[in-house]
């Protein structure tokens, strides 16, 4: 089992500490750069700056993502570590040491199901930390430093207060990773990268008009699964929330006559009516659930 050891902001630590949020963005002011130490479901710790050399928490790792602030602070808010927008992009710029632009981009490591230690829960890092360590270090059962790690971590959050933090299902044993129950900003996250940041319908890219929509809504038990969810367009997004627009179980687009009844309008949109998906995610893996879809075409379909 790994884990990996981040440097952490003491304000966003201490902010966040005082919430009961079910994800963070755990972000890094850079836009450059990727994250690729960790699988999803493996362990990502805080550890405070010196002379705090304590680890004091962590969470469930989910994706790594390059996004603008805008759309960092739509998708997570208040779990990004800040009380306003404003604050958020005063602390990036001063760590940037350099101004915002319309196209700056952050280094956002987002987690699941956060948990965070009282100071006398607070655990030493371990005896191989570096003070020069300036961004982390990853940990494995394969030393010493990190077998004891991972079992003072795993015991603590083995405890009942933690353990309905991070949920009933989650393991505590050491070689096993946790049960991801990804957020909502999550859901907005890995939705738009699946689909590279264009509409599963139309293919605009402008990406302050695109909402990942679940396909089965939340209400109804959708999950926050990447295959449940598609891409769209506001617009396009509320006709298929509200029945006029659905996609088939074989990926075609499928537009209701009622739209024009009801409004006596539509034309844009019946242009997409019987169209193969014109964007679909390259991995199959995060492909819409044929299921899902026969859901909506079944349940919410105005037809």
């Amino acid at each position: 089992m790994r884990a990996y050891v981040g440097v952490t902001d003491n304000r966003w630590f201490n902010f966040l500490a005082r919430q009961k949020f079910d994800e963070v963005n755990f972000w890094r002011p850079g836009g450059r750069g990727s994250f690729r130490v960790l699988e999803p479901g493996e362990l990502f710790l805080f550890k405070l700056h010196s002379p705090l050399n304590y680890i004091v928490g962590g969470g469930w790792f989910v994706r790594f993502s390059h996004l603008p602030t805008f759309l960092a602070w739509e998708a997570f808010g208040q779990k990004n570590g800040t009380e306003t927008f404003v604050e958020f992009e005063q602390r990036i710029t001063r760590y940037r040491g350099a101004s915002l632009d319309a196209q700056a981009q952050i280094g956002c490591i987002i987690l699941a199901s956060p948990f965070f230690f009282s100071q006398d829960e607070w655990i030493p890092v371990p005896e191989d930390w570096k003070p020069n360590i300036v961004q982390g270090k990853t940990y494995d059962d394969s030393t010493s430093e990190g077998r004891t790690l991972l079992d003072q971590v795993l015991r603590q959050i083995s405890k009942g207060s933690y353990a309905e933090e991070v949920g009933e299902t989650a393991p505590y044993e050491r070689g096993r990773v946790g049960i991801l129950r990804p957020g909502q900003g999550a859901f907005r996250i890995m939705v738009t990268d699946a689909y590279n940041r264009r509409c599963a319908i139309s293919g605009e890219r402008t990406l302050p008009v695109l909402d990942a929509a679940h396909i089965i809504p939340f209400s109804e038990r959708g999950s926050n699964s990447v295959t449940n969810g598609l891409l769209l367009r506001k617009d396009i997004h509320t006709l298929y929330d509200t029945g006029y627009i659905t996609v088939t179980d074989d990926y075609h687009v499928e537009v209701s006559r009622n739209l024009e009844g009801d409004y006596g309008n539509g034309r844009i949109y019946y242009a997409y009516h019987g169209l193969l998906l014109p964007n679909i995610p390259h991995k199959t893996a995060e492909r819409p659930d044929i299921e899902a879809l026969r859901w909506h075409n079944e349940q919410v379909y105005r037809g």
